[in-house]
């Protein structure tokens, strides 16, 4: 086994690592109840399809026509564009103090509407493209909603395991994603540098900060609900797009496009998603002195 197949070998076992770990933690500590409370606002629901499946999708489109791209990063950002319901939103929510539980009823909504949208609709956006249903849905099963359904099940018969196993799986969980992070800046380092002469670093900048933005025009006034709607919204599916960009670009600069997006997504949405944290709790004491001189 060579350097590179070692390094690739950890960032793969990490990544699962961290979604089934962080799957199990936000089940260990929510209720069904809390999950599909949100899910309630028809309105809301509404908001974050238009804004995954509809205006998401039409910013790659326009931004594919704005920049100069090889015709394989063109495909691999449409592909991006397509694919929502990320299993990094729950952490990323947790680290913006936003509303978890409906960070992860929504994340299982768009990775629901994710299987049926991009078999329909890819096609039509890139012809000769198949995508097997099945193939994006097992994957998203198995390691994300079989652990998230583990965890609500314990936290609903046995609450005091529940309260034990809930903090362990969640630095399980940070651990492996800074192990991720790492060995996948590390392995793509030549990819994105690569990028950079192509244009193909500033599409994914403008990609993520307009989905970002179309998030949070869209996710009302609430800050916890807004900050949700912006970091799911901005944080694509990158498991589906891996799936479908190997399955039918296996051997083009797509893949490595992709792989080149998911890291850069961390790198600009976890900082992000902390800033904003940081003004959430500098906000609350804020909130809690007017009350009481009001009172």
């Amino acid at each position: 086994m060579t350097l590179d197949q070692f390094f690739t070998a950890i960032a793969q076992l990490s990544g699962l690592l961290f979604i089934v770990t962080s799957m199990l933690a936000m089940g260990l500590s929510l209720t069904v109840a809390q999950i599909l409370a949100p899910l309630k606002n028809m309105r809301l629901v509404l908001m974050a399809l238009l804004a995954n499946f509809v205006l998401v999708p039409l910013l790659a489109l326009l931004i594919t026509r704005l920049i100069p791209l090889e015709q394989s990063l063109q495909i691999g950002l449409i592909v991006l564009g397509c694919a929502a319901g990320a299993p990094f939103l729950p952490k990323l929510v947790q680290g913006a103090k936003g509303n978890v539980a409906f960070g992860v009823g929504l994340m299982v909504l768009l990775m629901v509407v994710t299987i049926i949208y991009l078999p329909l609709v890819l096609p039509l956006l890139l012809p000769g493209v198949s995508v097997n249903p099945w193939d994006i849905a097992k994957s998203l099963i198995v390691l994300m909603l079989i652990p998230l359904a583990m965890g609500l099940l314990i936290k609903t018969h046995w609450s005091e395991d529940a309260a034990h196993w809930q903090p362990l799986m969640n630095k399980v969980s940070s651990i492996a994603m800074l192990l991720l992070l790492v060995t996948g800046l590390g392995l793509n380092l030549s990819n994105i540098i690569s990028l950079i002469g192509s244009l193909g670093i500033l599409a994914l900048l403008l990609f993520i900060a307009g989905s970002l933005l179309i998030g949070f025009l869209l996710g009302g006034r609430d800050p916890g609900v807004r900050s949700v709607m912006g970091l799911g919204t901005a944080q694509r599916n990158v498991s589906a797009a891996i799936l479908v960009s190997a399955q039918n670009f296996a051997g083009t600069p797509t893949l490595s496009f992709v792989l080149v997006a998911a890291i850069l997504l961390l790198l600009i949405l976890l900082p992000t998603a902390r800033r904003m944290g940081g003004r959430s709790q500098a906000a609350a004491p804020t909130v809690a002195t007017g009350g009481a001189k009001a009172s």
